[in-house]
């Protein structure tokens, strides 16, 4: 496993989501984001099931209005936080691709596979 650097603890808050870009990964997925929700972070690679395209139109917006749920720009698939999975859209019962996530003294990383 490979680990990156996506922020500080005080750079994601509460009900917010952010988009990271992590530069030369394998299998080219350089691009993933974070939600904090109840206090832990869950973290996805920024990649829609339905047309495998980025989930977001603007810079750091991954969830629906009301910050319930993940929210694709494209086609408005919405995604369980805890779980990534589809449950209204084009690609009900799929589910995004989590990446588990590791807290440190600096703060936090995403582990991917070599």
């Amino acid at each position: 496993m490979q680990k990156y650097f996506l922020c500080r603890y005080d750079e994601l808050a509460e009900g917010q989501s952010k988009g990271f870009s992590l530069g030369d990964v394998p299998e080219g997925i350089d691009n993933v984001f974070a939600v904090m929700k109840g206090g832990d972070i869950y973290a996805y690679k920024n990649v829609c099931p339905h047309q495998g395209i980025g989930l977001d139109w603007q810079e750091n917006q991954f969830l629906d209005p009301d910050g319930a749920l993940i929210q694709c720009a494209s086609h408005g698939a919405l995604f369980e936080i805890e779980t990534g999975e589809c449950i209204a859209g084009p690609c009900t019962g799929e589910a995004l691709t989590p990446l588990p996530v590791e807290y440190s003294p600096e703060g936090l990383y995403v582990l991917m596979a070599d």
